[in-house]
């Protein structure tokens, strides 16, 4: 990861709702039309820009973070429909959210249908680390996958334990399909994903910060998709990552690239003035 990339990152300020949201998919309500929306996503590796346009906004009040995502897409499929299958293999909208020591994963297709690892480095389950000696975090206890980087790369921090048991207690997600899902002789407009985090579960994400954050409060999020097909719908042997920030690795896992989200205490009509 040169010094380039990192002088790149985006900001992002997440406004307070300026009403109730509900998680349906259609973002509709007048808060989403207000908050401001991402840069369009770009090549992970690359930074050019990915060939469908692809955006995400975030809002929250004192329940819950929300992340809405406006993604065209003139062919709207997916075929996975169990929870925790690998929704990769999908085309699919993600969400990483980061803390110190560990970082959360998410993943959602077309159908609804959710992935979602929750993941901690290896040298916090060493003597002095804040998850040695816990038995409710004891690796022989649980589903779990292990990395050191992804698509080639090696993160320097090194091996991380990701529990695919994990449940983000009381997640809500939604899609709404533009279109017609998995009708391929028809042209869709795209999908939209609505998501509701309540703050609870980032608890082990905090390191201490106020949930909800105070104001001015700084939380590294990522958002990304990545593409199965190309533009003719032809399945690519390799899918496209599109992300918030180029990353200059075919790996998502990156928490130092991930946009700096301030949380300002503005209603977000307000924040906008």
């Amino acid at each position: 990861m040169g010094s380039e990339t990192v002088n790149k990152l985006a900001h992002y300020t997440a406004y307070r709702a300026a009403g109730p949201i509900t998680v349906d998919g259609k973002l509709d309500e007048p808060s989403w039309a207000m908050a401001p929306r991402s840069s369009a996503f770009v090549d992970i590796v690359t930074g050019e820009p990915g060939w469908f346009d692809t955006r995400v906004s975030i809002l929250w009040d004192d329940e819950s973070l929300y992340f809405g995502f406006r993604a065209e897409e003139p062919d709207v499929w997916a075929t996975l429909t169990e929870r925790d299958s690998r929704i990769y293999e999908d085309n699919d909208m993600e969400v990483f959210i980061a803390g110190k020591d560990t970082y959360y994963e998410f993943e959602i297709n077309a159908n609804n249908t959710i992935y979602e690892v929750f993941w901690i480095w290896k040298d916090q389950m060493e003597p002095g680390g804040k998850f040695h000696g816990k038995p409710e975090w004891d690796p022989t206890r649980h589903k779990i996958m292990e990395i050191e980087g992804i698509g080639g790369h090696v993160h320097p921090r090194g091996w991380r334990f990701g529990y695919l048991d994990w449940d983000y207690p009381g997640l809500k997600h939604a899609v709404h399909v533009d279109g017609t899902l998995n009708k391929r002789d028809d042209v869709d407009k795209g999908w939209t994903v609505e998501l509701a985090f309540p703050w609870k579960g980032l608890e082990l994400m905090a390191d201490g910060r106020s949930l909800p954050p105070k104001d001015g409060d700084i939380w590294r999020i990522d958002c990304s998709r990545f593409q199965q097909v190309n533009r003719k719908g032809d399945r690519l042997p390799v899918s496209p990552g599109w992300t918030w920030n180029k990353h200059g690795f075919y790996d998502s896992h990156i928490p130092e690239v991930f946009t700096y989200v301030h949380f300002s205490d503005k209603v977000v009509k307000e924040g906008l003035k």
